[in-house]
Parts: structure tokens; C-alpha cells; sequence
């Protein structure tokens, strides 16, 4: 059956209104969303998918994941950023870069993201239909099309992935053009000279770093008194440290009051008392789901205070049994990586497939310049754990890579039990960070130690090596005991070696 958007197509449409049956609805085009329909699809079930935004893709494709990364590679690429180790910090591919050549390059990846999403759909059968849903009863929802149209459709089985929008409080001057949330920020006309931000959440610390990038005053502003609670604090350090050495101004503990536009820019209270001035503001504090139009009170279902809806966390089955949800509409990890995964169980279980139990172990990636990616325990997890522990670092300026990449900072973090010699988490800040953090994660999951990262060859010269030398930080601290065979003769040589 090939893909077409019913909404839009007389015939089809006029079927529509009379009611359609479909094995599997999936609201919302997203991660979660697009696996989940490609999945029941391949188990040969008619799947309709309702998206209502203008093309599919969800917030991940549109105003999140893919245009915050792709607006990130484009200002280091243009600023120059990646070779100012060696040219300086004045050093810029382009002198004169302008809201319209950050945007240039969004574009052309958005419409490619855009095409591969809909021949996927259509290989595998998938329908679509651009409008909003609402649930009529637990079998069916009502369906308003763009210009007005309505039809209804029903299925044995539901997954809701309608994701998230920016949080906007009253308390906040909203205005479109300066005052901005982190959707509206894709659409900026000009680059200010002064940004802040308020909320050092992932989001905003993203978008702060990646402006500071082009040499623009980035200012942050935070309630509570340090940013990215779940990173390993040393790690937080460390970017911390990096942003302030770029110019950043991060103000921890600072509560807003107030922010609104005015003609000579932007005013942002405290409730301290204190008013700051910037020429742009971006709120980034905080998403809710996009769940208040979805008539859930029709299914017994109710989302939080923040639009998230519960789940059970294997099956992802909520408390209407014929429902599910997945992606960041069921709150953290709020991942596009995690959403995918969430979406195929949710189908798999959906239709009494069989489907493996979520990892337990998964990377989370934070796209700021620098990169930061981690997977596994914290240091602090550990302590809090009682678990004997030791730990390896490696800075990036310690390896070959590094010295012809030019890089001055980043490093790498590993902690291994000191009884089982377990790895237990890895954590990286700096360059590739989202790229490296998978060594760590499959060595993680398949239950690998200290020897496995020791005994093995990594290639050279890499940054990946930094994983060989952290190891061996940690190896040199580790408690000896007796030991036998290969892993005890090759730590000592490796050692001799690396010191030579």
C-alpha cells in the first residue's frame, strides 16, 4: 500500500469521514513515533500515522534534535572554531556570518531528513495524515485536517509519541523576535551581540555554548546552583571551567522574575532585585508535553503537571491497555535515541511480539561545544552505592590526536570497581565525545574490565587511545592482587610502554 496523505485527497477523505479501520495509529511522527509505525508495519499491520505538523518528522526533524546539531556544525564550521589551536582565537573561515548563512545549511539537511522519512513510510506501507488527533474513545479519534476537514479513524492499538513544546511562562515576554523560545530561536533574522539564556538545561546550555562559539556575550542564567544535574560533577566542572574561559557569564542561583522587549533591546529581572540587559533572550527552561488537545480524559488517562503521560517502563503500556506511549512525551531520558528504541518495544508489545527489555545502560549525548557524553554510573552514583571504586582519566591534549587536532582541553573519565575490576561508567567531555562514548558503552553492557581496555590495541594516532591511557591511570591505582596468565604479564608492559 503506498504512502499518501489522506487529509487532502477527495476520495480518500470521503472514506475517511465514514471511519477507517487501521491495526495500529501512531500519533506524532517523531523517533518514537516513526519506528513504532515502521515496526508494525513490518509485522504486515495497517498503520496510519498522524502528524500535525505541516511535514513528518516531529519536533526531532523540525525544531529539535537534527536543526540544533545541524546549526551547531555549521557555526564551528564557518567561525573557524576546530582550528583556533592553531591560528587563534581571531582566526575565522568566514569574517562575516549572518542569521541567513546559519540557516542555508538547516534547510537543505531538514528537507533531506524529510525525504528519507517519507520513502521510508512508503516502502513499508505506511499512511499518513497531516492534522491534529483527538481520542474519541480508547478505539478511535477524531482527526482535524489543516484546512478544516474532519474524519475519524479507529484501531485495535494506539501509540501516542506527540512529544514535547517549550515551556512558556506568563512571567516571560514572548514576543517572537527577541524574546524567544527554543523553537523560535531556529527562525532568528539576525545574530544579536548579547544572548542570554535563561535555564542551563540541555537544551540551553547547547544553544549557549554554540552562540559563544561565534564570539557573541552569552550570558546564563540559572535557579539552582549548578547545571546538568545527572552529568558526573567533575565532568560539569570541567565544561563549566571552559565556558567561563570563553567569556561565558553563568549566574548560578539567580531566580527571574521577569523579562520583556523593549525599544533599546531586551530587560530581564531578577528576584533579586537586579536588571540585566541583553539583545536577545532565549528561555530554555524546561519542555511539557504536547498532550492537552489529545481528549485523554476519553481513555482514563491523565497527564502530569508537565504533560507527560506514565508508563510502565518495559512495555511501555499505559493504564489503558490498548494505549501506549513512548518518546519524550513520558518524560526522561528525552532522548532521540531512546525514543526510537521506545517505540519499536512499544509496538513489539503491542502486538505480543517478542521485544528485548530496555537497555540499562544507554549514552546520553549533549550536542554543546564542547560535546559532553556519558553512560553508566557517575562517581557520585558509585560513592552513594558503597561500591569500591577506582578511577582513570586521559586529557585529549595527552594523546597524538589531540596535539594535531589542536585541542587544549577535553578529557576522559572511567571508573572500574575495585573488587571486580568491572567498568562501571564512562564519562567524556571534548571533542567526538558522542562519537567516542560507544567504546564505553558496549564494553559497559557486555559486563568488560579494566583488562579488557588494557591487553587490547587501539588505533593510533586516535582519540579513542585515550580510553588505553585512562585505563592504565586507573590500573596503576587499582589494589594488586595475585593474578595469571596474559592479563598479568601485559599491564606491566603496557605501562613501561605508554611511560616510553
Amino acid at each position: 500500500m503506498a504512502n499518501r496523505e489522506i487529509c487532502g485527497e477527495g476520495q480518500a477523505l470521503s472514506k475517511a469521514r465514514r471511519g477507517c479501520e487501521y491495526d495500529l495509529i501512531v500519533i506524532g511522527s517523531g523517533p518514537a513515533g516513526r519506528r513504532a509505525a515502521v515496526q508494525g508495519a513490518k509485522f504486515g499491520k495497517r498503520v496510519l500515522v498522524v502528524e500535525r505538523g505541516r511535514r513528518v518528522g516531529g519536533v526531532s526533524v523540525h525544531t529539535g534534535t537534527i536543526p540544533s546539531k545541524t546549526l551547531r556544525e555549521t557555526v564551528l564550521n564557518l567561525s573557524g572554531w576546530r582550528e583556533r589551536g592553531f591560528y587563534g582565537r581571531a582566526y575565522r573561515v568566514k569574517q562575516d556570518i549572518g542569521a541567513t548563512d546559519l540557516l542555508k545549511r538547516l534547510h537543505i539537511t531538514l528537507d533531506h531528513e524529510v525525504e528519507i522519512l517519507e520513502h521510508q513510510f512508503a516502502r513499508n506501507g505506511v499512511e499518513t495524515v497531516r492534522g491534529a488527533a483527538k481520542f474519541l474513545s480508547p478505539n478511535a479519534v477524531e482527526i482535524t485536517c489543516e484546512g478544516g476537514a474532519v474524519m475519524t479513524a479507529s484501531a485495535e492499538r494506539f501509540v501516542i509519541a506527540v512529544g514535547t513544546r517549550p515551556y512558556r511562562p506568563a512571567h516571560i515576554g514572548f514576543d517572537g523576535r527577541r524574546i524567544l523560545d527554543s523553537d523560535e530561536i531556529l527562525d532568528l533574522t539576525a545574530i544579536p551581540r548579547r544572548l542570554t539564556v535563561i535555564g542551563a538545561s540541555v537544551i540551553g546550555v547547547e544553544y549557549a555554548s554554540i552562540f559563544s562559539a561565534l564570539d557573541i556575550k552569552v550570558t546564563i542564567l540559572e535557579p539552582t546552583d549548578g547545571l546538568l544535574p545527572f552529568v558526573d560533577r567533575e565532568l560539569a566542572d570541567e565544561f563549566v571551567h571552559d565556558l567561563r574561559d570563553r567569556g561565558v557569564i553563568l549566574r548560578f542561583g539567580c531566580k527571574v522574575k521577569g523579562a520583556r522587549a523593549e525599544a533599546s533591546g531586551c530587560v530581564i529581572e531578577t528576584e533579586n532585585g537586579r536588571e540585566l540587559g541583553a539583545d536577545m533572550v532565549l528561555f530554555a527552561a524546561g519542555l511539557v508535553g504536547a498532550t492537552e488537545f489529545l481528549g485523554l480524559e476519553t481513555c482514563d488517562l491523565a497527564a502530569d503537571s508537565r504533560g507527560r503521560i506514565t508508563v510502565d517502563p518495559k512495555t511501555f503500556q499505559t493504564a489503558c491497555p490498548n494505549i501506549y506511549a513512548a518518546g519524550d512525551v513520558i518524560g526522561f531520558p528525552s532522548l532521540a535515541s531512546t525514543s526510537m528504541e521506545q517505540g519499536r518495544i512499544a509496538a513489539c508489545h503491542a502486538f505480543g511480539e517478542p521485544a528485548q527489555a530496555p537497555p540499562e545502560f544507554f549514552p546520553y549525548g549533549i550536542y554543546s561545544v564542547p560535546e559532553i557524553s556519558t553512560v553508566g554510573m557517575t562517581e557520585e552514583e558509585v560513592r552513594q552505592r558503597g561500591i569500591p571504586y577506582e578511577c582513570g582519566v586521559a586529557r585529549f591534549r595527552e594523546t597524538s590526536r589531540g596535539h594535531i587536532m589542536g585541542l587544549s582541553s577535553g578529557f576522559m573519565k572511567m571508573i572500574f570497581s575495585a573488587k571486580t575490576r568491572r567498568l562501571l561508567g564512562v564519562h567524556i567531555v571534548g571533542e567526538g565525545a558522542t562519537e567516542l562514548i560507544h567504546i564505553g558503552q558496549a564494553v559497559l553492557n557486555l559486563q568488560g574490565t579494566l583488562d579488557y581496555f588494557v591487553e587490547n590495541t587501539f588505533n593510533f594516532p586516535t582519540l579513542a587511545e585515550a580510553y588505553k591511557i585512562a585505563a592504565l591511570d586507573a590500573w596503576n591505582r587499582m589494589p594488586r592482587r595475585e593474578a595469571s596468565g596474559r592479563a598479568a604479564k601485559t599491564a606491566p608492559e603496557a605501562v613501561q610502554r605508554q611511560a616510553g
